[in-house]
């Protein structure tokens, strides 16, 4: 179980996410889901103990996040965070030398799965390349918690639901999964819930369900409804 307990994050005064409050279990999928520079990925860094919270904190199991939380967490940045001269490959061997979970097994599967060459140069790979290789390596842990940030940037259409797919079958039944992406219509048919951000402050939690059949709504729906004519963007 992830929860957050008022966590509120100030960066030179601004602030980037103001008192959530929220608890994530396993078995679910949930969308994060607000406009750029709402605070999804500054949640998120803070959930992965990447970042400390300014008030607040936030516990994996009833421990706050931190060195020991990091083994059961796998978070994708929206950042490029491999070096120009690895290979999709040594990208698998650079991951199995920092996680104990990593399974070079599962990578290759995964690569397989998207079409992807261990052999490619990372700096030549286009940015839905670049995507797929993101996910892989990160759905190639044993963990508890996957967060995924923005995972389907850069995937043209006809891969999208390959990549979704993809992470769902290797996430695991007991696994919380968070994805935080804009691409609200490609995340329909597969999260449970979803959370809404917006300036900051959690706007609410609803499940996908329940929107459908109680309020005759869809996710996107219910997006426009919450933020307006607020455009959707990228990440934020």
């Amino acid at each position: 179980m992830l929860e957050s307990f008022g966590v509120t994050k100030k960066f030179l005064g601004k602030t980037a996410v103001d008192s959530i409050s929220m608890k994530l279990e396993p078995g679910h999928i949930y969308a994060m889901l607000g406009p750029n520079g709402s605070g999804k990925t500054t949640w998120m860094k803070m959930a992965a103990g990447l970042i400390k919270p300014t008030s607040g904190f936030i516990k994996y199991n009833n421990e706050s996040v931190g060195v020991e939380s990091r083994k059961h967490v796998a978070y994708m940045s929206t950042e490029p965070f491999f070096y120009d001269w690895m290979t999709v490959g040594d990208v698998g061997k650079y991951y199995q030398d920092f996680f104990e979970d990593f399974s070079m097994e599962v990578y290759d599967e995964m690569l397989q799965e998207m079409n992807l060459e261990k052999t490619l140069k990372c700096k030549e790979l286009s940015s839905g390349m670049m995507a797929k290789v993101k996910v892989a390596v990160t759905m190639a842990r044993d963990a508890k918690v996957y967060m995924l940030d923005e995972p389907l940037n850069g995937i043209d259409l006809l891969a999208r639901d390959e990549v979704l797919n993809a992470i769902i079958r290797h996430a695991g039944e007991d696994k919380i999964l968070l994805v935080s992406s804009h691409l609200v219509e490609e995340l329909e048919s597969v999260v449970d819930y979803a959370i809404f951000i917006s300036n900051a402050h959690l706007v609410g939690i609803y499940e996908v369900e329940e929107l459908r059949q109680n309020e005759g709504v869809s996710l996107a729906d219910k997006y426009r409804g919450i933020y307006g004519s607020v455009e959707m963007g990228g990440a934020c």
